[in-house]
This record gives C-alpha cells, sequence and structure tokens, in this order.
C-alpha cells in the first residue's frame, strides 16, 4: 500500500528559489510556533506535489541561530508534508571530501546551544528516538538520482552541525576531524530532529564548498572561490531535486524505517494532566497520537 507523496524540500545558502517547479505559487502558511523563514513555494514536479521553502528566506535575511525551526517544520507538515529533502552548505573535514561533492549524511552531532529542539515540553512531555537520524529510503533515492545526474556524491557520512555564526577556529576543526566528523555546517539540527518529532521522512544533502580552517591551503582560498563553488553546488542541487521527486512520488502506507510513526510510544504525559494550550499548538506535528487520547 502507498498514498501520494508531498515531497518538502528545504533550501540552503545559495538554493533561495527552485526552477523547474509547475504551477508554482508562493503561499503564507502561519504556524502557532511563531513565523517561518519565508513564504513556502507550493507547486510539481513531474504531477508531484513539492513545497519549497528557503531555510535563510529569500535574500539570506535570516541567520543560523535565528531561524525559526520549529515554526519551519510545523508549517511544512502543515503543507501537506510526508517527506523532506534537505539541502545544505558545508565545509569538509576530510581530505577525499574536495569542494564540489555532495554528501548524503546518515549521522548528526549537535553543537547547537542557542536553539529551540522539541516541540514538546511543560505540559506534554515526549522523547523520540532519533539513533537514525534521517529516513534511508530518501538517501537510496537521492544516491540513485545522483549517480543518474553524474553529480559526485558520496552515501554516508556524519554532519558536525556548529552553533555559528562564526566559522570554526583551527583547534575546533582539528578536534572535529579527530572525531571522525565529515562534514561541518550550522543549519541541521535541530531540524532533524523536529522533522522526526513530526513524523516526517527526512534526508540531507551536504554540499561541500570549502575545506574548513584545518586544510593547509585554506588560508589561499579566496571568497570568490567559495561562492563560485556554492553558487554551481546551488545549480546542481535544483537538478538532483527535480530528479528525485518523480522517484518519491509513492510514500509508503508505512515507512519501513519507522519515521511516520516516531511517536507511537513516546508521548509521556497522561493524558488528563497535558496541557490544551500546547496540545493546540501540537494539532499538525502530533495530532496522529493526539488523536488517540
Amino acid at each position: 500500500m502507498s498514498k501520494r507523496a508531498v515531497v518538502g524540500v528545504v533550501g540552503g545558502s545559495g538554493l533561495y528559489a527552485m526552477e523547474g517547479i509547475a504551477n508554482a505559487q508562493w503561499r503564507k502558511v502561519d504556524s502557532p510556533f511563531g513565523a517561518p523563514s519565508d513564504e513556502i513555494l507550493f507547486g510539481t514536479i513531474d504531477g508531484v506535489d513539492v513545497r519549497f521553502l528557503p531555510r535563510h528566506g529569500r535574500g539570506h535575511k535570516v541567520s543560523p541561530t535565528t531561524i525559526n525551526y520549529r515554526a519551519n517544520i510545523d508549517a511544512l507538515k502543515r503543507a501537506g508534508c510526508t517527506d523532506i529533502v534537505s539541502v545544505s552548505a558545508v565545509g569538509s573535514l576530510r581530505e577525499d571530501l574536495a569542494p564540489g561533492t555532495f554528501v548524503i549524511v546518515d549521522q548528526f552531532v549537535d553543537r547547537t546551544f542557542a536553539r529551540e529542539k522539541s516541540f514538546f515540553g511543560t505540559g506534554c512531555v515526549a522523547h523520540v528516538s532519533v539513533a537514525k537520524p534521517v529516513c534511508g529510503r530518501l538517501g537510496d533515492a537521492l544516491e540513485a538520482a545522483a549517480r543518474a545526474q553524474e553529480i559526485k556524491a558520496v552515501r554516508g557520512g556524519t554532519y558536525l552541525v556548529m552553533e555559528g555564526p562564526q566559522f570554526s577556529t583551527e583547534a575546533e576543526s582539528h578536534l572535529y576531524r579527530s572525531w571522525g566528523m565529515s562534514v561541518i555546517g550550522m543549519t541541521n539540527m535541530p531540524e532533524a530532529k523536529l522533522a522526526r518529532e513530526a513524523e516526517l521522512c527526512y534526508a540531507t544533502v551536504a554540499m561541500v564548498t570549502d575545506y574548513d580552517c584545518w586544510h593547509a591551503g585554506h588560508d589561499h582560498v579566496t571568497v570568490d572561490d567559495v561562492v563560485r563553488v556554492l553558487l554551481a553546488n546551488a545549480d546542481k542541487a535544483r537538478g538532483l531535486v527535480r530528479g528525485v521527486v518523480p522517484a518519491l512520488a509513492e510514500h509508503p502506507e508505512a515507512c519501513p524505517r519507522g519515521c511516520d510513526r516516531a511517536l507511537e510510544h513516546a508521548l509521556m504525559t497522561a493524558p488528563e494532566v497535558r496541557d490544551p494550550a500546547l496540545l493546540e499548538k501540537l494539532s499538525a506535528v502530533a495530532g496522529r497520537v493526539l488523536a488517540k487520547g
């Protein structure tokens, strides 16, 4: 059994618009968690419903720390999304992951500290598993689409998410390399955790723009060089999205990885003491389980 998918695309640095979307229309989607980064672009690709949201807003006006991640994920869920493909610009922490490489990551290390990281809290407590933070089904589709378009993509790797907005010190960069991290960026946490709480299938394409400051030749790289790679990556990312969306047209009735059942046994607060005001805010992200009482 399957159902028609609605594919959400979260665009990172350099990816503020999506060409190739038919019947495109920007629409405001309200969220009880505040204002999303921007309106959401509704449309279709090869007949598949798509919802595009620029993470930093059009014109890159929102910093990594001040992005309202909860509002973004809640708005995408309210817009009908079943799957989310996240696109992010990152630095490389490995010699073999050169600028221009795409990494379909499978793990995260969250080093952020100034962000709201859960939809739940006092009045309705929940604990979800993020042991496997990305949906392998989406990863498979992204890997196949990248191969078909001859995009240099590596499957698997760990994305370290730092707070920012400053980049790493050399000491930090070397530390993260010693931990075995693959890439470093500022935006995929708590985004991935919130997608899991919202029972959405989620995957990340991390687009390498540069080597982090650990690299001996990094000081010779100019801002122009980085921007050039960023823009080239964005063009490839648009092609990758256009290629992967048709492969995701049918969403399984039950995700084989369990993403869409993440809240099944996660709610800890007894129904009789749950906060009605918080439950109202949770109507989109947790409506499936809240309806059970």
